[in-house]
């Protein structure tokens, strides 16, 4: 065991520029943990979704609202929670993107695309707080080429 554990609060206003500054923060935060280069992708891709959806689908985009983020990293894994000040969804009713009758609706890629890349992803009851994990030994599912 190496570095011992980083742990940092952020609040941020319902602005994507400021979503921008919390990926960069997070991944600056994980560079002496040696994370891969693989893996900070998946890390960027999952937290830019997360925030993405909290600032425009939670707090619809209101500036006056709040996104708190908190995540702690070690050599073992990083844990990301984001939570906004909407009134939550419920995860399970989101429509499933990759079935053809809903291929040209914008939703579910988002949700479809952290559950992908992170270890762990799971929302609080309410569905306005997540929580996303990424262990450094789990690979990323295996895209078989056509």
């Amino acid at each position: 065991m190496g570095q011992s554990r980083t742990s940092k609060p952020l609040v941020i206003p319902s602005s994507l520029s400021e979503g921008v500054k919390v990926v960069e923060t997070v991944i600056e935060a994980i560079q002496p943990y040696g994370y891969s280069d693989t893996a900070q992708f998946a890390i960027r891709l999952a937290l830019d979704e997360a925030l993405a959806n909290a600032i425009r689908h939670g707090n619809k985009s209101d500036e006056s609202k709040n996104v708190t983020i908190d995540f702690s990293v070690d050599d073992e894994e990083i844990r990301i929670s984001i939570c906004d000040e909407g009134p939550g969804f419920h995860p399970d009713e989101i429509p499933d993107p990759t079935l053809d009758e809903n291929l040209e609706r914008p939703c579910g890629r988002g949700v479809m695309l952290m559950r992908a890349y992170m270890t762990e992803v799971f929302f609080n009851e309410s569905g306005n707080c997540v929580t996303m994990v990424k262990r450094r030994d789990c690979q990323l599912p295996h895209v078989p080429e056509d």
